[in-house]
């Protein structure tokens, strides 16, 4: 996995040393719909930084795709520090947390694990994030004669909304079948391994027992007796 960007300390050097030991971290655009997948090495924690404002919200969905036992610790925590949500070797979830002003961080811990690394998809929604209204503030100032068509302008601004937030919904969806997808994928091919595995050895075991038991038939009908001259 490539370097992090630098994040943006929020706590104390003190404080920040115990809660990341030393893993990565990044920070994300606040856009709309954000949706990452990484590798988790055994023996890791990884953390991100995400800028909410106030009133807004925060939804975050993630899955572990991939690795022994499909689980991992997750760790929300508000930009006080406080933990806000903590799974403990869960496989997925999902979290939804009203914001304030403030860098959130939320945490994958795979330091209980010393062989398997985890794939981890995560999905960020943000809502309320004071960007659209401004946008309709714009529009508006450029838009005139709305009487004269017998149209309104809310009406306009409200299809369009319920377009966006469809086309929003059903890119999540389709996000999300991609990485059901992906799990049920590595599921599969592990099951593959597994079943190929055993039928060598199954083989093998046959092969030994065919083996032993023609050496015993045979030493059954030997005739060791000694001829006297």
């Amino acid at each position: 996995m490539g370097p992090w960007p630098w994040p943006r300390l929020l706590l104390p050097l003190g404080c920040f040393a115990l809660l990341l030991p030393p893993p990565g971290a990044a920070e994300f655009s606040p856009s709309l719909d954000s949706d990452f997948t990484f590798t988790l090495p055994a023996g890791r924690k990884e953390c991100f930084y995400q800028p909410m404002r106030k009133d807004a919200s925060l939804e975050l969905e993630y899955q572990v795709l991939d690795g022994a036992g499909l689980d991992v610790d997750f760790h929300l925590l508000s930009p006080k520090g406080e933990t806000l949500v903590f799974d403990e070797r869960k496989s997925d979830g999902v979290h939804t947390v009203e914001t304030e002003d403030g860098d959130y961080m939320f945490c994958f811990d795979n330091t209980f694990s010393t062989i398997s690394e985890k794939v981890i998809f995560f999905e960020l929604i943000l809502d309320n994030m004071g960007e659209d209204g401004q946008d309709q503030e714009d529009w508006k100032k450029y838009v005139t004669g709305t009487d004269l068509l017998d149209m309104k302008l809310e009406d306009i601004l409200e299809s369009i909304n319920s377009v966006k937030a469809r086309l929003s919904k059903s890119v999540q969806i389709q996000t999300l079948l991609r990485a059901f997808e992906a799990r049920d994928r590595n599921i599969q091919e592990s099951n593959f391994d597994r079943v190929n595995f055993w039928s060598v050895v199954n083989l093998g075991v046959m092969v030994v027992v065919s083996a032993v038991q023609v050496y015993m038939l045979k030493s059954l009908f030997e005739d060791k007796r000694k001829s006297r001259t």
